[in-house]
């Protein structure tokens, strides 16, 4: 994903070098207030899909929300404007029914209904453009939310691609533009990388190969993407392009929203979010790429894309326009400007647009660990992700503390292994601790913002990536560390104990929370129990605070806690010493072998032949623990 195709140069780098170095010099000014705000600001305010959620069209019509700018790097804001109402989407053909209206038919429609024609993309596109997105039932929690941020963009022109009859039938009962892929592909998460992942890319070109020729243009993407803005008019800036790309650039070639300069991108090309015009230089081109994909099973679709695109690259077309000739010659292609067109990298660990003043068009998934589940984690840390309303009021209610984490940790020293562990352990510990007690609690935790000092990528790396503008420390999302795929499994509870639930940092801030939840709240004060005033009781010392000793046993928190179990939210002001620990071994024992393996790797240590280091849940029972590559192949093993 992150190795390229080397590419001739061709423009000088020096004036652009001035102005990133100048921007980043001021990024670097402002660091400090960045991370004291973010770690010592308090708020008080107020994994699981669903199959059944979208039941009702109501349910999301008042959850628009709007990009806030100089805001965190990953978060939305609500809208103080009124939200779009999708059950009113822009009807622009006569016939159509408006998106999220469900049908008003008892029966499923015939199945030739559902075939791709050039009828079927007439009746949805505008202005001679179709977006389209596909996959299978796995990801349909994916599409709804594809669909959602489409629709209350006002846009309309859609429709989805369905790779089984599961989720054809789901998205037709839903109000959602679909039609029959012809996949009959299986409705589970095929997984990246796997040979069915492979056919899923093969049938993306296929589908290219049958849209062009009807004459629209076509907005193609990857359905573990989101829009955040409206990108047809940044698209129709550059009528020229026969194809306009995103790509995997992690060093800004550009600070403003132009089209990123071709000569300098070094990253692959990704076709995750690319558009087509229907000219005859891109039918050229994703005939020979389909009839590549169709010949060798072992290309890969990107790697594939890739090649005949850099068959012949440059000269530009022209002085200002930033597109390049490519492909055969003249075929004319235009890389999006990664900084607003955000991978996984761009996002959620640069947050280049926010450095560059900038409002992002969309989020891809890219550049993250714990597959769909690390995707699906990401989008909710942003508060992109549409779930469910019983995501958000789940049985048991919540549980969240203030995490502490002295000065020094983050910004004294050096930037390397040792710090980042540092940094990484303090946290994980309080984690730890936290993870026991909604477990004693039987309440799902909402976790903290992680702060991390070194970026973690597959390869062996100085700690950041060179020339790229990530500041350090910064919050990494929660995959950088930990294995969110294995947090949501179903580990046997003979073994492992009772599952844990969990929520993303942001999830108090979601504008989709419930008003129950938000007003239904309260304080822990953890105090020290020689203080007077400090003593286990229920009694609360203002409506809404409690009083509880440090250190208490787990008797102690289930007689406290249990006069509590209604209220929703429950806040630790720290979780330093909060918890003595399991007082029944077997107990202690299955927790222990939960959360040894929620956390995973830090990757790499540059020139060494294994590089990186496991994470250790309990990394303070081992005597002057170190953070360093295993040495042989026998120690190349997580710590359970």
């Amino acid at each position: 994903m992150v190795s390229g195709n080397g590419c001739p140069e061709g423009v000088s780098t020096r004036p652009l070098f001035l102005v990133i170095y100048t921007t980043v010099t001021v990024g670097i000014v402002f660091s400090s207030l960045y991370v004291f705000s973010a770690v010592y600001s308090s708020s008080n305010s107020v994994s699981d899909s669903s199959s059944s959620w979208f039941s009702s069209p109501s349910e999301f019509t008042n959850s628009g929300s709007t990009l806030i700018k100089d805001q965190e790097p990953y978060v939305t804001q609500p809208s103080t404007a009124t939200p779009p109402d999708f059950r009113r989407t822009d009807v622009h053909n006569k016939g159509e029914k408006p998106i999220w209206e469900a049908p008003d038919t008892k029966t499923m429609p015939p199945p030739e209904t559902f075939l791709l024609s050039k009828e079927l993309v007439q009746q949805r596109a505008k202005d001679n453009i179709i977006i389209v997105t596909f996959g299978n039932y796995a990801f349909m929690d994916f599409i709804l939310s594809w669909v959602k941020h489409l629709t209350d963009l006002n846009l309309s022109n859609l429709l989805v691609g369905a790779m089984d009859t599961k989720l054809l039938e789901a998205l037709y009962w839903k109000g959602i533009p679909v039609f029959d892929m012809g996949s009959h592909m299986s409705t589970v998460d095929v997984g990246w990388g796997s040979p069915t992942f492979h056919k899923m890319g093969r049938e993306k070109v296929i589908l290219i190969n049958s849209i062009l020729p009807y004459g629209f243009e076509l907005l193609m993407c990857d359905t573990d993407m989101v829009w955040l803005k409206n990108p047809l008019p940044y698209l129709a800036r550059y009528p020229e392009a026969d194809v306009l790309t995103s790509s995997d650039q992690v060093v800004p070639t550009v600070v403003d929203d132009s089209l990123d300069i071709w000569s300098q991108v070094s990253g692959a090309l990704n076709i995750g979010i690319f558009h087509w015009r229907p000219s005859q230089a891109s039918k050229k081109l994703a005939k020979e790429w389909k009839e590549m994909l169709l010949a060798d099973d072992s290309i890969w679709d990107q790697n594939g894309f890739n090649q005949l695109v850099h068959k012949r690259y440059g000269p530009a077309v022209d002085e200002d326009s930033g597109l390049v000739y490519a492909y055969d010659g003249y075929l004319k292609l235009g890389i999006l400007p990664a900084s607003i067109f955000c991978s996984g990298h761009t996002y959620f660990v640069q947050a280049m647009f926010q450095q560059f003043r900038l409002e992002p068009y969309a989020i891809h998934t890219t550049f993250q660990y714990g597959g769909t589940e690390g995707k699906r984690h990401r989008l909710r840390e942003a508060m992109v992700f549409y779930d469910p309303p019983e995501y958000f009021d789940t049985p048991g209610g919540y549980m969240s503390f203030k995490p502490s984490i002295p000065r020094s940790l983050l910004l004294e020293g050096e930037h390397n292994v040792d710090t980042h562990f540092t940094l990484i352990n303090y946290q994980m510990k309080q984690i730890r601790t936290a993870l026991a007690i909604a477990s004693l609690l039987n309440r799902t935790l909402i976790m903290p913002q992680l702060w991390c000092r070194l970026d973690r990528l597959w390869f062996g790396h100085p700690g950041v990536l060179p020339g790229s503008v990530t500041r350090q420390p910064f919050i990494c999302p929660l995959d950088h560390v930990f294995e969110v795929n294995v947090m949501l499994k179903d580990l046997p509870e003979g073994e492992f104990g009772p599952g844990i639930n969990f929520r993303e940092y942001s999830f108090l801030d979601n504008p989709l929370l419930p008003k129950q939840v938000k007003e239904s709240w309260l304080d822990v004060h953890i105090c020290k129990q020689d203080n007077e005033d400090c003593h286990a009781s229920n009694d609360t010392v203002h409506p809404g605070v409690l009083k509880f000793p440090k250190g208490s046993n787990e008797d102690t928190f289930k007689a406290i806690f249990s006069t509590f179990k209604d209220v929703k939210v429950i806040q630790f002001s720290t979780m330093q010493d909060a918890f003595l620990g399991f007082s029944d071994k077997k107990r202690e024992e299955k927790f222990r072998n939960r959360v040894k393996r929620y956390v995973g790797i830090w990757c790499c240590v540059e020139n060494t032949t294994i590089g990186h280091i496991y994470y250790d849940m309990y990394w303070d029972e081992t005597p002057d623990w170190k953070p360093h590559p295993p040495r042989t192949p026998e120690e190349d093993r997580p710590h359970f």
